[in-house]
């Protein structure tokens, strides 16, 4: 079994090598990319679908990489592992894997069991495995009143990349009212209503952009996703 480890730190790098070797006696060569692109080619060289990916890398991230992926070759199992648990990077791993297909998100921090564990279950085993220490950190940061649905969170990627009301209506086939409608839930449930009172008059979009990324609702690599993922909607209505 071939397995692709996409990693630009090389302490972290060799740790996972080590690991890997420990936990899947099955894995006979481990190949190495440091960034997203780089991973994209040696996959498609060397046709491996096991891959452990890191998630922030200076050069197209794990998002990025992993989407043109599993475009290739869905059957790709995947487990991401990084020292953030944004909720950004499970919704963005969320939007593009494909249906069947067996991912893994685990962070750096996690106990050497643990993630010999998430390592069997996604590469080997085919399963989906998201670390609870992930789902323990962002529940500390949200309740079921404050947490986004789909379509909230669509919105607000529009909104990231500075799109108006008409437009996004338009993208995501919404009514006008509708897409009003969910502003006024994220204002609410991002906490900017609170900010903006009457003695303090901020702009809102704004301040929704600056309160998701400072909760990591969004974060750096979602925006820079969400703005090409616009261009790409806008070249093919020509």
């Amino acid at each position: 079994m071939k397995v692709l480890l996409v990693e630009d730190d090389q302490f972290h790098a060799s740790y996972m090598e080590d690991t890997l070797s420990e936990a899947l006696p099955e894995v006979t060569e481990i190949y190495h990319a440091i960034h997203g692109e780089e991973a994209e080619k040696e996959a498609r060289t060397i046709g491996i679908e096991a891959v452990v990916m890191d998630l922030r890398m200076a050069t197209r991230n794990g998002i990025e990489a992993a989407r043109t992926l599993w475009q290739e070759r869905p059957e790709t199992r995947i487990l991401f592992w990084s020292n953030y648990a944004d909720e950004a990077y499970l919704r963005g791993i969320a939007a593009i894997v494909p249906e069947d297909s067996a991912y893994g998100y685990v962070l750096k921090t996690a106990p050497k069991d643990r993630l010999k564990l998430a390592l069997r279950a996604v590469l080997i085993e085919g399963q989906i495995m998201v670390d609870r220490e992930i789902h323990r950190l962002q529940r500390r940061g949200a309740t079921p009143r404050t947490a986004l649905d789909d379509s909230e969170y669509a919105v607000l990627l529009d909104l990231s990349i500075g799109l108006q009301d008409k437009l996004i209506a338009e993208r995501r086939g919404m009514s006008l009212r509708t897409v009003q409608n969910r502003l006024l839930a994220l204002y609410d449930k991002l906490g900017v209503d609170d900010d903006c009172d009457t003695d303090r008059p901020l702009n809102k979009r704004v301040r929704a952009l600056n309160r998701a990324l400072v909760t990591r609702t969004l974060n750096i690599e979602t925006l820079e996703a969400a703005q090409r993922d616009f261009e790409r909607w806008r070249s093919s209505r020509g």
